[in-house]
């Protein structure tokens, strides 16, 4: 089973559209002179390329073949995630963009420092360039095509290349246009294995009884244990956290929101996104089916044709499109499209966040043209970056898990950091700082931790404990009864003892990574707030802080609310983008108030109605202290 000579056109097709893509918006419109159309498109993208480039960010290859090796392993458990997908769009949509959409940023780290100070903007986009480094490394590590005969480092090297030359002479447009590209090619991929493979097995009702026979199907488990890899409360409630984390904080995704024309259309991208990824997760869940019905339970891991899960997918791609030369290389460019769209939006976000957070507040004289150049610089150097951590990479065994480990641990305390500046106005700097250390610390403590201990007991199969069965004649019922008791003694009888202190930390499921970790730091950033002086209300930056607690705290007296500091609603304008000078004084980076906005403002003060008793309590308390 190797490429033909259609496989390889193909996958050269899918190269060369690419990479024509960049070139035609390198030498097209502005031409990418500006860091404003290199970053961030000139904030001209509308609704639906960026919805699907939001779409293509997520489903990577790491998605491709790990959602159907998890299917066909333990069960289609892991479809309840799509549950997660309607909080963790809906937030992002009507509470992170208007806040960030508003700020007119380019970097989402920027807010930070608009909320805090220089120092946790810095160390926000620290930790963000690891997480994504990190997450290239998955990328293009889940690249395993041996089994295809296709040359590993030819592969890796030309799509190494490929990705870095496009993002580098097209910009933030040139990477949105070719994920919609790239988007169309991984369905067309997906859709051909599934028809192909249903219909070698005998069409969809047979996979469909083969996959209840084997005990695939999972029902609805309500285990509410968090130590338990995937349960319904995991997938659906810890998963919102991993969401919120993907689409609401980070720069890839704020990034795409930004370039948006308008502010609806950034939220109009959440919506239409939500179907997509629906559907894509459908057919991961399905590939996996179909490949069961192929193998059942000799699966091509166990007889030695593949050394990891997540090579099964590429085995059974070539195993099914043997007879059928150029659909092999439909998928491998499917497969590829994945990983390049990943890659290619890291590099463009990773070379924003350096650029505006590291070296444009330090270098405030440098001119725009050698801005766009150093910007073009840094995503060509990153992309050789990640070429050379692919030279290192080694097998991790299922990719899927190693990578949202890692959205869970690295990116779940930055959304805790953005979560406590945005909904808690009380919170200082140093709460921040202190906060963001401790989410790490803890991160980085369970993530290691639950990998020794991983190394220490060699880990078996689970068997498929929620799976729904085939009702079986009435004459077997004994049989039936008597192998229900033998199968719950032996369960018994090899039980492993429940987890317990540090143990049961460890061996948290991975969902739960992002969700521990950002309560995390907005606990420990709270109490440190608290304890080192609370940020008082003159002190925050206009439109910094969305009024979730105002919304929440309804029912008590304007005068607890307003001690509290909880506006009851958010403004509807834009904000002024605003920067704050070490005295704490709060300035706006456009143009001064008109006169009219002066007289108006004049004739409010006039007008205004006396304070209420308690807040005016409150006020003569201040001054006298």
């Amino acid at each position: 089973m190797h490429f033909s000579t259609p496989d390889y056109v193909i996958f050269a097709l899918l190269l060369v559209a690419s990479t024509c893509i960049g070139l035609f918006y390198a030498l097209s419109g502005g031409r990418q002179r500006t860091t404003q159309e290199f970053l961030l498109a000139d904030r001209s993208m509308s609704c639906l390329p960026v919805s699907l480039s939001l779409l293509a960010t997520f489903q990577s290859a790491v998605a491709i073949l790990g959602v159907p090796s998890e299917i066909y392993t333990y069960g289609t458990q892991y479809w309840f995630l799509g549950v997660s997908y309607f909080l963790g769009l809906l937030v992002p949509a009507h509470v992170f963009i208007p806040v960030f959409y508003r700020l007119r940023l380019t970097s989402a780290y920027e807010y930070l420092e608009l909320r805090f100070n220089k120092t946790v903007r810095i160390m926000g986009t620290v930790t963000f360039i690891f997480q994504m480094t990190m997450n290239d490394w998955c990328g293009v590590n889940v690249i395993h095509v041996g089994v295809t005969g296709f040359d590993l480092w030819g592969a890796v090297l030309a799509m190494g290349l490929v990705c870095t030359l496009y993002t580098t002479l097209g910009g933030l447009k040139a990477v949105i246009w070719t994920d919609v590209f790239q988007t169309i090619v991984m369905f067309a991929g997906q859709l051909a294995v599934i028809i192909v493979g249903a219909h070698q097995a005998g069409g969809m009702g047979e996979v469909w009884r083969k996959a209840i026979n084997g005990s695939r199907i999972a029902s609805l488990d309500l285990n509410p244990d968090p130590t338990e890899r995937h349960t319904f409360w995991t997938l659906g409630a810890g998963g919102v956290f991993l969401m919120l984390a993907l689409y609401g904080v980070n720069q890839a995704q704020v990034q795409r929101y930004l370039s948006s024309r308008t502010e609806r259309e950034a939220v109009m991208s959440c919506y239409v996104v939500f179907p997509c990824q629906q559907v894509v997760l459908c057919l991961g869940c399905l590939m996996g089916l179909v490949m069961f019905a192929r193998y059942g339970e000799d699966s091509p891991l166990d007889k030695g044709y593949v050394k990891t899960n997540d090579q099964m997918v590429l085995y059974f791609v070539m195993d099914v499109f043997r007879d059928l030369p150029g659909l092999p290389g439909l998928f491998v460019a499917c497969l590829f499209s994945g990983a390049l769209s990943t890659i290619s939006s890291a590099f463009n976000s990773l070379a924003t966040v350096t650029m505006e957070d590291l070296i444009k507040p330090y270098c405030p004289a440098m001119t725009e043209a050698k801005a766009t150049l150093l910007s073009k610089g840094l995503a060509f150097a990153y992309g050789l970056v990640c070429l050379a951590m692919a030279y290192t990479a080694s097998h991790m065994g299922s990719v899927l898990q190693a990578a949202l480990s890692i959205f869970g641990m690295v990116g779940g305390p930055l959304l805790g950091l953005f979560c406590l500046g945005m909904f808690f106005p009380w919170a200082n700097s140093t709460g921040a700082i202190v906060g963001l250390v401790a989410g790490l610390v803890m991160a980085f403590w369970i993530g290691i931790g639950h990998f020794v201990s991983r190394m220490a007991v060699p880990t078996t199969l689970p068997p498929i404990i929620n799976g729904t069965a085939m009702p079986l004649p009435s004459n077997m019922t004994t049989a039936v009864m008597t192998t229900a008791v033998m199968t719950t003694l032996i369960t018994l009888i090899t039980a492993k003892p429940k987890p317990t202190g540090v143990q049961a930390l460890y061996n948290l499921s991975y969902l739960w990574y992002s969700a521990h970790n950002s309560t995390t730091v907005v606990i420990v950033g709270l109490i440190v707030s608290l304890l080192t002086g609370p940020m008082k209300e003159k002190d925050l930056t206009p439109g910094t802080v969305y009024p979730v607690l105002g919304n929440l705290l309804f029912f008590l007296p304007e005068c607890y609310r307003e001690i509290l500091y909880c506006p009851k609603a958010i403004d509807t304008h834009p904000y002024q983008m605003a920067r704050k000078e070490s005295n704490g004084v709060s300035h706006p980076k456009e143009e001064e108030k008109t006169e009219e906005t002066e007289r108006e403002k004049d004739e409010d003060e006039e007008t205004a109605t006396p304070q209420p008793s308690c807040r005016l309590a409150h006020t003569l308390q201040e001054t006298a202290l």
